[in-house]
């Protein structure tokens, strides 16, 4: 567990310096009049979980020591977009397309509805 969890750390580390130099190219190439950074990223993202998750799972291959990294680490650190975009597909791949519908609307609206509370308390707290 404790190699896992060092796994996971480094990768996340790495995927989020890789997540700051793609905005910074996205900000120098398209401009920053527009959210091109985070965009780019979180396509990005989920092509790269979409790959991992077909070669480490789908593929037979052992994903103990390579997923962790990758997925959880590199790409959580990168893009949060991807797992749950991972998410909403093995959803719908299993046949449960309600959940998954229910899913992919209801965490856009709680993330959404979370970060607007965020920003109400902080300026109530903080001012």
């Amino acid at each position: 567990m404790f190699w896992t969890l060092i796994q996971i750390a480094a990768g996340g580390a790495l995927g989020a310096v890789g997540r700051h130099l793609t905005g910074l190219a996205a900000i120098r190439l398209l401009g920053d009049g527009f959210p091109h950074g985070t965009a780019v990223v979180n396509a990005v993202g989920c092509l790269a979980m979409g790959v991992a998750f077909s070669v480490l799972y789908e593929a037979g291959q052992h994903p103990s020591r390579t997923a962790p990294f990758i997925m959880t680490g590199f790409l959580g650190g990168y893009t949060t977009f991807s797992a749950y975009s991972l998410d909403f597909w093995q959803l719908m791949a299993g046949g449960r397309t309600g959940a998954a519908l229910l899913y992919a609307t209801g965490s856009l609206a709680i993330s959404v509805a979370a970060l607007f509370a965020g920003i109400v308390l902080a300026r109530e707290a903080f001012g």
